[in-house]
Order: C-alpha cells, then sequence, then structure tokens
C-alpha cells in the first residue's frame, strides 16, 4: 500500500505539494514512485524558470518508463533538489522526503483545487 501524508495537497497527477506561506514544495507522491520503479534520472526546471499550474515542468525516469511531471501550482522556481541530479533514486527511498522543486506561489488559491489525503487516497485505490 503506497504511504500517502496527511497534512500534504496532493494532484491527481501525483504530485504533492507542502505549503509555507508562500513557497511550494513539490514532490512526486509514494505511489507515483512504486508505479515507475527504481528511478535513474530527474529532469527538473532551472532556478527563476516560471512554472505554470497543469503544465509540464519536468520528468521523472526509471528502469521502466518515464513519466512527465506536471506542476500542481503556478509561480517561479525559488529552488530545485540538487541531489536528485547524483541520486535519483532517493525519490525510491522516500518520496516525501526528497522533494523536486520549491515555487514561491503567484496564486496561493490555486491550492483550493487540490486533493487532501484522503480524497488522494480515494483515487489511487480505485486505479
Amino acid at each position: 500500500m503506497a504511504k500517502v501524508i496527511e497534512g500534504l495537497l496532493y494532484a491527481e497527477s501525483h504530485e504533492w505539494v507542502k505549503t509555507e506561506g508562500n513557497i511550494a514544495t513539490v514532490g512526486i507522491t509514494d505511489y507515483a514512485q512504486s508505479q515507475l520503479g527504481n528511478v535513474v534520472y530527474v529532469d527538473m526546471p532551472e532556478v527563476d524558470d516560471e512554472v505554470t499550474k497543469g503544465e509540464e515542468f519536468g520528468a521523472v525516469e526509471s528502469v521502466k518508463a518515464a513519466s512527465d511531471l506536471y506542476s500542481p501550482i503556478s509561480g517561479t522556481v525559488v529552488e530545485v533538489n540538487e541531489e536528485l541530479n547524483d541520486q535519483p533514486e532517493l525519490i525510491n527511498a522516500d518520496a516525501y522526503e526528497n522533494w523536486i522543486m520549491k515555487v514561491e506561489m503567484s496564486d496561493a488559491s490555486e491550492t483550493d483545487d487540490l486533493l487532501d489525503s484522503a480524497a488522494y487516497e480515494k483515487l489511487i485505490n480505485e486505479e
């Protein structure tokens, strides 16, 4: 059973969001990494890139497949997790500890459309 963490928000495309003020930390869910298998590469945006809710911002590649990443919020990238350049497998070890990007949100109300942990659990149990 995939781990779902209470207090995070989730996109139907299997990204998670943790907000602190107007900064949103974004990663992929435990369910997503378990579906992908061993992650071998993470394609991340650059600092200062603009990301748009629902638009692609990167990709995760595994030995089995490549999966596009979709931004759950809009804003400006303020940090990327450089550790994933050398150790993409950290996402398999703990998908919630090993975030992909931090974004300064341009519209915090966009998080209203995201799923809470209960709704996300329901979604993955139906897949």
